[in-house]
């Protein structure tokens, strides 16, 4: 019996580090909500980005898109590109997939869609659209050039665009 109770410890030690191993750091299948209302967040992140002296990041794409979720994971495990996005950016994942392409919206952001998934498009804390960029042009083999994105995040903050820093004074 003792035997039995022993196997059964065990088995429950090790089974329950093992199921942990196995739950991602991030849950890249939930990233995108189809059913959200993408003009209310898109509404909300503008206003929260005038509040902080941000601009508002969009990645489109989907739950179904293997670069969408590269490129997001690719962010959150670089402290270094995570700080550049939070210190400059209020990021919103628009929805692009079989049950809500959210096409008014992407009209009215000039179909960025045009440049796959994902893409990223940076409005301005009165929701003006600045830039679109295709991702396709941040990658490096399988991922994601670190410098590249980088380079991407600093040339489109707040502060990269502020006039007073293109004066000769």
């Amino acid at each position: 019996m003792m035997k039995y109770v022993w196997t059964l410890i065990l088995s429950i030690t090790f089974a329950i580090p093992a199921t942990q191993a196995q739950t991602p750091a991030h849950d890249l299948e939930h990233i995108y909500t189809p059913t959200a209302d993408a003009k209310a967040d898109i509404a909300a992140a503008i206003k929260q980005a005038a509040q902080e002296n941000k601009h508002v990041l969009l990645q489109i794409g989907g739950n179904w898109c293997i670069w969408c979720k590269r490129l997001y994971k690719f962010v959150e495990d670089d402290a270094a590109l995570k700080s550049a996005m939070d210190n400059n950016y209020v990021v919103y994942h628009l929805n692009y997939s079989k049950e809500n392409k959210n096409l008014p919206t992407l009209k009215e952001l000039g179909y960025p869609q045009r440049f796959g998934f994902p893409v990223l498009v940076v409005l301005d804390a009165k929701g003006n659209r600045l830039h679109t960029q295709n991702s396709g042009l941040l990658e490096s083999a399988d991922s994601y050039d670190k410098k590249k994105v980088q380079e991407f995040l600093k040339q489109w903050s707040p502060a990269a665009l502020l006039p007073s820093n293109y004066t000769n004074e």
